[in-house]
């Protein structure tokens, strides 16, 4: 699985970058242990394709297993005691692949759990907007593929998730680690959304949350499953802070580029390069030419006819 991981960075270094290009980010799903809400095919896979969140949604239910555990189902075997959609806000694909992470820690982590585990599986595009949370675009997205109904009794989230006020919610680790120890008939599934609470005593990093939510988890003893996904924010900043005042925008599939004017100054520097390239080309012409001219050797004299 070492190889997998190396896989992934592998791909996207030589991905294509492009300005235009909608913002991505990766997903990872992993397991400690497969206990048999996966076929053995579905191991150590990697999905290079650019897919949506409902996209990822869909194969984390059917190839991931997941669909035993959101999904309404009778006689459903129990496999797992949690599961776990983590969300970030900060991980971008072309992060995976970095020598110097934003949030080494969560590297780490990402990088230790996919590749120790018996079970996981990378996404790494996922294609990202602004205009839903990520959290509201896989719930939809595990609604919409449960063909039994989509049992959201047995969801809690974190005090940072954009839900209604009336569902449950976690406002501590304390929180998180009582429910764990109930353990359920059912399983659990804990939406852990950016920012990890509200009232933290100091300001934890992506990674130290996750970090301090897998050491829960497994002291516990309980089975989990998780599924971390990103959505980055805060990729532009606030074009009054620039120095030059400007920035390109990256844009989903969803939005239109807009099209900027050209001021002054971007009128005088357009022209400036135009002119230079023309002026090169020109130079160019006239040097070839020079030399085309100084090739041509004729001879001094001529001799005179010969007389029949």
């Amino acid at each position: 699985m070492a190889a997998a991981w190396a896989a992934v960075a592998a791909m996207l270094v030589l991905a294509p970058v492009s300005g235009a290009a909608p913002v991505s980010a990766p997903a990872f799903l992993w397991a400690p242990k497969n206990y048999g809400f996966s076929s053995n095919e579905a191991k150590e896979v990697v999905h290079y394709q650019t897919i949506s969140p409902k996209s990822l949604a869909k194969s984390v239910l059917e190839e991931g297993g997941w669909s035993n555990l959101v999904c309404s189902k009778e006689d459903r075997q129990k496999n797992v005691d949690v599961a776990v959609l983590f969300l970030g806000s900060k991980l971008q694909s072309s992060d995976i692949s970095k020598d110097k992470q934003v949030d080494p820690t969560l590297a780490d982590m990402l990088k230790h759990s996919f590749t120790s585990s018996e079970f996981s599986m990378a996404f790494p595009y996922v294609s990202m907007s602004d205009d839903d949370k990520l959290e509201k675009s896989l719930l939809s997205g595990f609604a919409e593929n449960c063909n039994n109904g989509f049992r959201d009794n047995h969801i809690t989230y974190t005090d940072t998730c954009a839900v209604s006020e009336d569902l449950k919610k976690h406002h501590s680790m304390n929180s998180i680690h009582e429910l764990v120890k109930k353990q359920s008939g059912q399983t659990d599934l804990i939406v852990f959304c950016g920012g990890g609470f509200k009232d933290l005593d100091h300001v934890k990093s992506e990674g130290e949350l996750l970090s301090e939510l897998v050491t829960l988890l497994k002291k516990s003893g309980a089975k989990y499953t998780i599924l971390y996904a990103s959505q980055p924010y805060g990729l532009l900043e606030n074009p009054s802070n620039l120095p030059l005042g400007r920035y390109l925008a990256e844009k989903t599939n969803t939005t239109k580029a807009s099209l900027g004017k050209c001021d002054g100054e971007c009128m005088v520097k357009s022209t400036l390069l135009e002119g230079s390239f023309v002026g090169i080309v020109l130079l160019i012409i006239l040097i070839s030419g020079l030399k085309c001219m100084m090739g041509i050797d004729t001879p001094s004299k001529f001799e005179a006819p010969l007389e029949s």
